[in-house]
This record gives C-alpha cells, sequence and structure tokens, in this order.
C-alpha cells in the first residue's frame, strides 16, 4: 500500500488518471458520444445546459487559480508536486467544460461574454473569498477553502448532475465520471494535509471556520439560484418527454420539484462539510439559509 508521500507523487497521479479512467477519452468522454438532439433542438433545454454549464466553468477557473496560486505556498516538496497534478487536473476541468459550451453552439469568440452575462454573481463572490486567502499565500485556509469547501461542493453536485445525466445524457455523464474521480482525490488531500497543520497552527481555527461560514451562505444562494428558476422540468413536460428516475442520496430525482432537488443538495453538501471538517479538527459553522 502507498505511503502519503507517494500518494502525492506525480506517478500515482499517472498510473491513477491518465493512464487509468481518462484513457481513450476525448474531453473526458467517448469520441463518438454527442449531445442529444433534445438538449441541442429546444431551444429552453439548451439555454439552461448552457447556463448550468457555464457555472461549471466559473468554478472550475477558480479551481484552476487556486490550485496553481497554492503552489509556491505549500510548506514542503510533497504538497507542491501533489498541487502540481491537481493543476493539471482543474485545467483539464476548464477545457472540458468549455469545450462543452462549444458543443452547445456557444462560439469561440462569444466564450467570454457568455460567461461574463451568465455567471451567477453568488458563485463569484465565492470564489472571490477563496482567492483572496490563495493570493495572500495563508496555505491552510487556501487547502481548506480549496480541496475542501470548493472540491467538497463540487463532488456532490458532479454526483447529483451524473445521477440526472446517465439515463439520457451518457456523454455528459462520462465526463462527469472523470471529473468525481479527480475531485475525490483532490478531496482527500485536503483531509489529509490539513489535518496536521491545524494542529501545527491552532490560531487558525477561527479564521477557517469563519471562511467556512462566509463561503457556504454564497454557495447555498448559487444553489437556490440555480433551481429556483430552472426552466427545464416545464421545457420536458412541454415536450411531452417523462422525466427520467435517477437515485441521488436514496432519493428519486424523477419525482422531485426543483426546491426539493435544493435541499437534497444542500443538505448533502453541508453534511460532507461537518463530517469533513470535522476530522481535521475545524468546528463547522452553519451558514444562514438564502
Amino acid at each position: 500500500m502507498a505511503d502519503t508521500i507517494d500518494a502525492y507523487s506525480i506517478q500515482n497521479w499517472l498510473e491513477s488518471c491518465p493512464q487509468s479512467y481518462l484513457m481513450n477519452t476525448r474531453y473526458g468522454h467517448g469520441a463518438e458520444e454527442k449531445e442529444p438532439e433534445l438538449v441541442l433542438e429546444n431551444e429552453v433545454l439548451r439555454e439552461e445546459t448552457i447556463k448550468a454549464t457555464v457555472q461549471l466553468v466559473v468554478g472550475e477557473r477558480c479551481a484552476l487559480s487556486a490550485s496553481s496560486g497554492l503552489i509556491n505556498a505549500a510548506p514542503e516538496e510533497a504538497s507542491r508536486r501533489f498541487l502540481a497534478t491537481q493543476t493539471l487536473d482543474e485545467a483539464r476541468h476548464v477545457e472540458i467544460f468549455t469545450q462543452r459550451l462549444y458543443d452547445l453552439g456557444i462560439q469561440k469568440n462569444d466564450l467570454e461574454s457568455t460567461i461574463t452575462q451568465l455567471a451567477n454573481p453568488n458563485l463569484v463572490k465565492f470564489a472571490e473569498i477563496l482567492l483572496e486567502k490563495v493570493d495572500r499565500k495563508d496555505f491552510v485556509a487556501g487547502v481548506v477553502g480549496q480541496n475542501i469547501v470548493l472540491e467538497g461542493m463540487a463532488f456532490s453536485v458532479f454526483e447529483m448532475m451524473h445521477a440526472m445525466n446517465e439515463p439520457i445524457n451518457p456523454k455528459f455523464a462520462h465526463t462527469l465520471s472523470g471529473t468525481i474521480a479527480d475531485e475525490r482525490r483532490h478531496v482527500g488531500f485536503g483531509e489529509n494535509r490539513v489535518g496536521s497543520l491545524i494542529r501545527q497552527y491552532p490560531e487558525k481555527k477561527g479564521e477557517v471556520e469563519r471562511m467556512q461560514k462566509e463561503m457556504s451562505y454564497y454557495m447555498l444562494a448559487t444553489f437556490a439560484d440555480a433551481f429556483r428558476g430552472n426552466r427545464t422540468l416545464d421545457a420536458l413536460d412541454e415536450a411531452g418527454i417523462e422525466r427520467a428516475h435517477s437515485e441521488y442520496q436514496g432519493v428519486d430525482l424523477g419525482v422531485l420539484q426543483p426546491e426539493e432537488m435544493e435541499d437534497v443538495l444542500a443538505d448533502t453538501v453541508l453534511k460532507e462539510f461537518k463530517t469533513r471538517l470535522g476530522r481535521i479538527g475545524i468546528d463547522y459553522q452553519t451558514p444562514a439559509r438564502p
């Protein structure tokens, strides 16, 4: 069994990622897999899909900036090497979700204006809080914000999206399966590395806890905006398309209303935050609900 240093190595990353679950993929999915015609031809579904994908690009751009920025803040070589592999993971995520926008019909010249127009302001604020810690080279707060809060959120969001898309959009589900595997590895690093640093620098606890509470609020506000204004179910009903019955956290997403999906996702992420933060000696702070 590999020790902790080996788990952070470039060799471990090569064997577990590009030489494993990403083999024979193109932008994270099979070369022959395409977006469903229903999504491309139904304007409401296409618009909602573009909007959701923009949020993924915004989140992954933040993750890319954070992981790359934390490399030189890391106190030892093993963490720097792991963060180098994470930086490439995050760059890949930015690329594959950007490519999805192109697949959905966004022109390259319109990419930045589309992202600026559709980026959720709450998600932008969430990212700003994290990147302020990274810019200060605050390694402890930066890793908690990046590898536990941001990655923990992404992990649960991707799992829900995977469950919803697997029956109807194999291409996107395949793309998500690789990002889920990446996020699992990133969250593991956050738990393993920060726990020892919190014990070494207990004075950091208060600042980290305040950051977690603030980031969690803007995360919940992002979820509220994403679900409460979503027109996907109405578009499916109008098109006479039966909703796919897919399971997530023990519930059938095919029978839930958007507000109920929001509650399931929010409760799942916050529960994971509480568990993971507890493992590293951080007291979870309950955020206000938007």
